[in-house]
Parts: C-alpha cells; structure tokens; sequence
C-alpha cells in the first residue's frame, strides 16, 4: 500500500501558494524545514526570516514560494489531509462489510501518525504534532468563510465526507451523521492535545488511545 501511496500526487489548491513548492528542490526544502521548525518553536514564533536562516537562504526567497505564514500552514494543512484521504481511499477500498469499513476509517483518522518513509521530504509524525497542535488556527480566523469559498479546505471536508458516507451506510436512520464526523475528525485531535498535555480532563492515555474512545463511542451510537 505504501508503494502506490508513493505514486499519488498529493493535491493542495493552487491558490494557496505564489509557486509550487513540489517542482523545486529549495521549495521542498522549504517544506520539510518549514515542518520541523513549527514543531520545535510552534506557529507563532515561526517566520519566514528564522527558515531563511535556517536553510541558508534569503528570507525574500521563501515569499517567492508562499505569501504568507498562514498560507503556507494551511498549504500543510491540505497537504496533511490529502495524504489522510489517499490512506483513506486505498486502506478501506476492498473492505465490502460496512461496519469493518467504518472501523478501520476512524482507525486512520484517529490514530497516533508514524512518519511514511517513502514521502522524503515530510516527515508525517511531525506534521501531525502540528495539525494536532496548530490546525485550528487555519479555521478560527476572521477570513475563514473567504478562505472556504476560495477552496483552502475543501481537502479537509472531503476526508469528513468520506467518514458521513461510511457513517450512512451502518446507520441510514442516524440522523446526525454529519455532526458525528466532523467530531470524531476533529475530535481526535483535540483528545491528543490532552493526552499529552492536559492529562486530568481526559480519559486517553498511554493505555486508552483516542481510537479506543471513539470506536467506543460509534459502537454505542450507531448499533
């Protein structure tokens, strides 16, 4: 499965850069470094003068590639969910069983990432510490209705509708199968953020995943 994953073109709108990062090497440099330096100082802290000095470059060649900081975390945003909906596609495929389907879907969005060596230039463990940590600030800004009408998240709501069909397909007569997805995708990220930060108001740890809680939560919901 990870071969064919390596042969699929991750899909990040357009828009959301001033040159594709994907067809050069300092642009890939960009996001490699891009990822590891939010994960070390966090989103607030990064600019694009600290990457320059980072990776040897003109800060002026990084704008060259992005517009701004919050264009390009939610350049790595989509990147993140597109690669989430390509795991999505090709893990839950060939499963015909409406139930197991559901299962191993919350399995995927839920579970704890491990980096895909075949992509070099992402490192998947790290980005997601950053989607867990920074992803909704992409969504709780004063642009966000613009930003969704251009198309910034539409990945995003993709990986949620595939969830709201597997939902249906269990339960037709569960009336807020929308509501549902939407929570355990962003949900998931939430109880991560806890279980290793604010550890008394929730019940995931080290023995209790995220996955556990929400396959626990559909089964008492949906059967």
């Amino acid at each position: 499965m990870q071969n064919i994953l390596t042969n699929i073109i991750i899909t990040v709108n357009e828009k959301l850069y001033v040159k594709n990062p994907e067809n050069s090497k300092l642009g890939k440099k960009i996001i490699e470094e891009s990822i590891l330096l939010i994960d070390e100082i966090g989103f607030e802290n990064y600019t694009f003068k600290k990457l320059g000095e980072r990776i040897g470059s003109n800060e002026s060649s990084v704008y060259r590639y992005f517009e701004n900081k919050h264009k390009l975390m939610v350049y790595l945003s989509s990147w993140y969910w597109s690669w989430m909906e390509c795991r999505l596609v090709f893990e839950t495929n060939n499963i015909e069983n409406t139930w197991e389907k559901l299962t191993k879907a919350i399995t995927i969005v839920t579970e704890k990432i491990e980096d895909d060596s075949q992509t070099l230039y992402v490192n998947e463990a790290v980005l997601n510490r950053i989607i867990i940590a920074e992803f909704t600030k992409t969504l709780l800004t004063k642009e966000v209705d613009e930003d969704n009408k251009v198309g910034f998240f539409i990945i995003y709501k993709r990986v949620i509708n595939r969830l709201i069909e597997m939902i249906q397909a269990v339960n037709p007569e569960y009336e807020f199968a929308k509501s549902l997805a939407s929570s355990i995708v962003q949900g998931a990220l939430h109880q991560h953020f806890l279980k290793d930060h604010l550890k008394t108001i929730t019940n995931c740890d080290e023995n209790n995943s995220p996955t556990r809680f929400y396959l626990n939560l559909i089964e008492k919901t949906l059967l």
